[in-house]
């Protein structure tokens, strides 16, 4: 069966939803009530089903209602965003991108200069997200391309680009003295560690203490973080060690200096995600640039590690 809803008659709905009342909704959408109560009725009987129950003091969502609210909200949420897309498409034109916290310093600002140089009028909508979410809005289509620490499994996405971007150990600089080269982490299995918070990247927190398993203990987590630049401000402070990935060689002075790991870890990476088959016209410009920073990024954090 054919259901024709028209946005008005979302925008009628939130309103009444939000205030519980019709003479209020009314008064903030600048209509008049008997109008606003003939165009509910007009989504219920479209629905077939009562959307709110009628009391002496206004209105109360019905189960129905509940339900439709987050689904109206969102529907008008990206009608709203398709008018700001088509807007932006007559001026510069618009990206959405996702970004995992821990590339906020290294990889999202050289990028987004490298795309800005070249399109000074595009607008780009920047999303904090952990690699599992990135996925999700990708598929969904609210974000155009992700820059994550996990290759995607969902069939409509692929990687775009990518660089290893092994775990190190982050030390107190003045440890680290006389630590040339490689280190086995098994060395540091009676230090104090400072760990990344868990809910805000589990993969992240689930790989530091795998590859702690792998080489025999389990990590004394004393101090956690919910950036890489507080683990970083830890870790100088002389708080402990911590895994990290190598890319954070290249944040700067915090006090603290990386050396690398012995043994392969080949599922750690940095990767641009995309939608299969996206004909996004400035995907070809991010990958691009992202490809030239990716072998950039590696060369000096390798530089980096044992500096």
């Amino acid at each position: 069966m054919e259901i024709a809803v028209e946005l008005r008659h979302l925008r009628y709905f939130m309103a009444v939803a939000e205030t519980g009342n019709l003479t209020r909704a009314a008064a903030k959408l600048f209509v008049a009530q008997p109008p606003l109560s003939v165009q509910i009725r007009q989504l219920e009987d479209e629905l077939g089903t009562p959307l709110f129950v009628r009391h002496p003091k206004g209105v109360r969502l019905t189960a129905a209602g509940e339900a439709l609210v987050p689904e109206a909200r969102y529907l008008l949420e990206r009608a709203a965003r398709v008018k700001d897309l088509l807007g932006d498409a007559a001026t510069g034109g618009h990206l959405a991108l996702g970004f995992v916290p821990s590339t906020s310093s290294t990889v999202l600002p050289e990028l987004l200069r490298s795309v800005r140089s070249q399109h000074l009028h595009l607008h780009i909508e920047l999303r904090e997200l952990i690699s599992s979410e990135q996925a999700e809005a990708l598929v969904a289509g609210h974000i155009d391309v992700g820059i994550a620490r996990a290759l995607p499994q969902h069939p409509r996405l692929t990687v775009a680009a990518r660089m290893p971007d092994p775990f190190c150990i982050a030390m107190p600089a003045q440890d680290a003295r006389g630590v040339p080269g490689a280190v086995d982490l098994r060395r540091f299995a009676e230090h104090e560690f400072v760990a990344f918070t868990r809910h805000r990247g589990p993969a992240y927190f689930d790989q530091s203490i795998h590859l702690c398993a792998e080489a025999g203990f389990s990590p004394r987590i004393r101090y956690e973080a919910s950036t890489v630049h507080g683990v970083l401000d830890l870790v100088g402070a002389g708080l402990g060690v911590a895994l990290v990935p190598a890319s954070c060689a290249l944040l700067g002075d915090k006090g603290a200096s990386f050396r690398s790991l012995r043994g392969p870890h080949p599922g750690e990476v940095l990767a641009l995600l995309q939608r299969k088959g996206d004909a996004h016209p400035l995907l070809p410009l991010v990958l691009e640039a992202a490809r030239t920073i990716f072998d950039s990024l590696r060369v000096r954090a390798k530089a980096a590690m044992t500096a």
